[in-house]
């Protein structure tokens, strides 16, 4: 696949489509790590956390497994 800039502002952006960024499992709001490899411009998701979307899954199966005692507990 070949890019080019786009001019943001007074600086130029790379516009990730929409499949690519469904293939690569990112957002808008997924933070990203830009490295620089002599000449490659390596871009990926950083690694700062479990991520929105895991957050979600792993807090709905905690909920799925200990809801009711977490309720008794709140009570």
């Amino acid at each position: 696949m070949v890019k080019t800039l786009t001019r943001h502002g007074n600086s130029h952006a790379l516009v990730i489509e929409k499949p690519v960024m469904e293939a690569l499992g990112i957002t808008p709001a997924t933070p990203l790590q830009i490295t620089v490899s002599g000449q490659t411009l390596v871009v990926s998701p950083a690694n700062v956390g479990l991520g929105p979307e895991r957050l979600r899954r792993e807090t709905r199966k905690v909920r799925e497994r200990y809801g009711a005692v977490l309720k008794r507990l709140a009570e």
